[in-house]
């Protein structure tokens, strides 16, 4: 079998993989500010029900990902070659992909050259050093409103005219969303209406203008946000994407 580990901003991650690389087990674990600890105690459970004789690979990447390949004397590998790699795998048909995670934003662009198998990487950019457009303004702003953020999504989809919120500075969001309260906006509108700013955000700082080739993959913990799905596919008049 093998290990594969990422260590995002906020989320730790562990999958088992048979030797034909499909998976058999994985944990997605908030690391709430303890990434070590909370990794450690993931692989703790999974090395008791299987043993660490029966992997004969094991890797690890994300932004904490250096420090715990360190620890365990296992290859780290850079998060966008990884996160690549996966999507190639499980999608081979992917040429774009968009990810927003707890604290960065991602665009992968997949190329296929002459005689592979699979694509590669071609293309990526990043968002810059501002968590504006991330989970973490998601979470900021859910925490402010008093919404759980997994219940952030089917709040937002109530909504059926969303307002304009900013979206590039979590202070002019925080303005706007007082605003928007003093005049008696209804909650899930103003919650949807996050999530249009944070796709708005997204492609103004992360895709810039680029072309995106589709089929298209969605990734990342905000992947997950209905509400964001939804403005994702509405703002570009998308139909679907992986």
């Amino acid at each position: 079998m093998k290990l594969g580990i990422d260590i995002g901003s906020v989320t730790a991650k562990a999958v088992v993989l048979d030797d034909d690389s499909n998976i058999i087990e994985s944990r997605y674990v908030r690391t709430k500010g303890q990434p070590i600890e909370t990794i450690l105690a993931i692989l703790e459970e999974l090395l008791a029900k299987y043993p660490p004789a029966r992997f004969k690979a094991a890797a690890a990447t994300g932004t904490g990902g250096q420090l715990i390949a360190f620890l365990l004397d296992i290859p780290f590998v850079n998060e966008i070659t990884a996160q690549g790699a996966g999507a190639a795998h499980f999608h081979p048909e992917v040429e774009t992909v968009l990810e927003i995670g707890g604290e960065d934003s991602k665009l992968i662009v997949l190329q296929k050259e002459p005689g592979e198998k699979l694509p590669k990487v071609s293309d990526f950019a990043l968002n810059g050093a501002c968590a504006a457009g991330t989970g973490s303004f998601l979470d900021q702003q859910a925490s402010r409103m008093g919404i759980p953020i997994e219940q952030f999504g089917d709040v937002a989809l109530k909504s059926e005219h969303p307002p304009r919120v900013a979206g590039r500075c979590s202070v002019f969001a925080k303005s706007d969303m007082i605003h928007l309260q003093q005049v008696g906006t209804p909650v899930h509108d103003i919650v949807a209406g996050l999530c249009f700013a944070m796709i708005r955000n997204y492609k103004g700082q992360v895709i810039r203008g680029r072309d995106l080739c589709k089929p298209i993959s969605f990734q990342g913990g905000v992947a997950a946000n209905k509400g964001i799905r939804r403005a994702l596919l509405k703002y570009w008049n998308w139909k679907k994407m992986t």
